[in-house]
């Protein structure tokens, strides 16, 4: 379910650091809005007319995007004035009518910026700052060459960051299959690296003056600091790159640097191994020394590993359901629905606990909220460590909402599935439940991406997804039409598929 981890890697990152301060607009200050607003009717035109647009992708209830609204809005008045202009967009994605554009662009989250180049032709994820001269700055490199030429030293000096990755290429001449490879990738990697190009290795501030061209260096603010490459191939050239530009441990602080490396460290499909300490206490050293030895000996296997400070890291804490008073603690993440936790851990005891894990000698550890005491509403409560007994092993044919507290559709949907379940009470084979899937972790027999997600669950095991209206006579109807006998056996039902698309109703 790597496209529902996309939606929580925001959060992660926002309570990191503090987005910038809303700004106060004068009526002076903002004569006329410079954002243009589009919708599933406007969408396409806008695309098609302009060959550079930012689109950001909100619902009006997301405090994030209330937050960045000022600062995309005076990117906007600044670089409608661009010499091409650039145009930023919004669109309002919680809004039924353009659901579709957010299915189509998969967004996750809010807000989500994507750049549209070449009339919509090459579509890439926005990842640059949120306040308005980061976004300025941001944007204007992205509108010049993909690659800039590096004549001198100096100019070296002027383009590279010695904070940032910045990736060269270093040729003969600026002609054949190797320039035209680079610079396909240039374009296709540019809102993610800069990139530039040279004749003379000798221009750059990093590594060998002498060598064989045509090559890549890669130039990082960690580890080796500088990685050659004389693979052209493109598929070669972005893997390059991609394992090159992560540090062996990524740090998860309150440092913005650090921000790229963990949407790249989240955002990837391999096992994570997350050690959460206090950085400003304890023996945070002899700690980071042992994780960093491990790393290193474990670096053969596909697990990514992760240092954070348990001040900065309070979105993971609450995401995976921790709490500080087990620190320190390590974490191994496969999967949504599938971790590792060893709390209270002794920097001597890293090693032989990622050895245990390896020879698979671990059990599984499941985020739950406690089982409730009293459950006698007509909506009974779910939770990952009652899901089983509750719905699987009940017998009955059981309703279960996936909801979380903020959504406000889930707010609007509590009072309908309440009713319904009160006028279903007498049938003892029907079970209207909710789970709140923030809180709890979500069993892989269910694709929750969205809320409210709902699932119907009969006693022969049959999983469908919730297909019907919204009304209390929609979901007892449903029920009704799809419920089982209570005596029904899974060889019954074998020649019924179970449906796995879920109803997405909030992004």
């Amino acid at each position: 379910m790597a496209t529902r981890s996309k939606a929580w890697i925001s959060l992660l990152l926002a309570l990191a650091v503090a987005l910038a301060a809303t700004v106060a607009w004068g009526e002076d200050a903002a004569p006329a809005e410079a954002v243009l607003t589009l919708d599933v009717d406007t969408f396409d035109e806008a695309v098609a007319k302009h060959p550079f647009m930012v689109v950001e992708f909100y619902a009006p209830w997301c405090g994030h995007c209330k937050a960045l609204a000022p600062e995309y809005e005076k990117a906007a008045q600044a670089l409608s004035k661009h010499d091409p202009p650039i145009v930023l967009a919004k669109v309002d994605a919680n809004e039924d009518k353009n659901r579709p554009l957010a299915s189509k662009y998969e967004v996750q989250g809010f807000p989500t910026l994507k750049i549209f180049r070449n009339q919509g032709k090459n579509i890439q994820e926005y990842k640059g700052p949120r306040e308005a001269e980061g976004i300025i700055e941001y944007l204007k490199k992205q509108v010049g060459p993909a690659s800039k030429e590096i004549k001198s030293p100096e100019d070296a000096a002027a383009l590279i960051d010695d904070k940032k990755i910045y990736i060269v290429g270093v040729f003969t001449e600026f002609s054949g299959t190797e320039f035209t490879n680079f610079m396909e990738v240039a374009e296709k990697l540019r809102s993610d690296y800069d990139f530039g190009h040279t004749l003379h290795a000798n221009h750059l501030p990093r590594g060998e003056a002498a060598v064989e061209r045509p090559l890549v260096r890669l130039l990082k603010p960690f580890d080796e600091l500088v990685v050659d490459s004389k693979d052209f191939d493109v598929a070669a050239l972005e893997k390059f790159i991609d394992a090159s530009s992560t540090p062996k441990v990524v740090t998860f602080d309150k440092n913005p640097d650090n921000h790229p490396y963990l949407m790249k460290f989240f955002q990837s499909s391999a096992p994570k191994a997350m050690l959460f300490l206090n950085f400003s206490t304890g023996p945070f050293e002899s700690f980071k020394n042992a994780y960093y030895a491990a790393a290193e000996e474990f670096s053969g296997k596909e697990l990514k590993f992760l240092i954070g400070d348990i001040e900065a890291a309070q979105g993971a804490f609450q995401y995976f359901g921790l709490k500080e008073e087990q620190a320190p603690l390590i974490l191994i993440q496969e999967s949504d629905s599938k971790k590792f936790l060893k709390d209270h851990i002794e920097a001597d005891q890293i090693v032989s606990w990622l050895k245990e894990y390896f020879d698979g000698k671990l059990s599984p550890f499941k985020k739950s909220a406690p089982i409730p005491e009293v459950n006698n509403e007509p909506v009974k409560v779910v939770v990952a460590d009652s899901i089983q007994d509750v719905v699987f092993k009940s017998g009955k044919n059981v309703l279960l909402e996936f909801y979380a507290p903020w959504c406000g559709h889930c707010k609007k949907l509590a009072p309908i599935l309440e009713e319904a379940a009160t006028t279903l009470q007498s049938d003892e084979e029907v079970v209207i439940a909710k789970m709140d899937a923030t809180e709890n972790d979500v069993p892989s027999e269910f694709d929750v991406q969205g809320y409210p997600t709902m699932y119907f669950v009969t006693p022969s095991g049959k999983v469908t997804s919730y297909e019907g209206g919204r009304t209390a006579e929609d979901i007892i109807d449903f029920i009704k039409k799809n419920k089982e006998s209570s005596g029904t056996t899974t060889s019954d039902k074998a020649a019924e598929p179970a449906t796995t698309e879920p109803v997405k109703d909030e992004l």
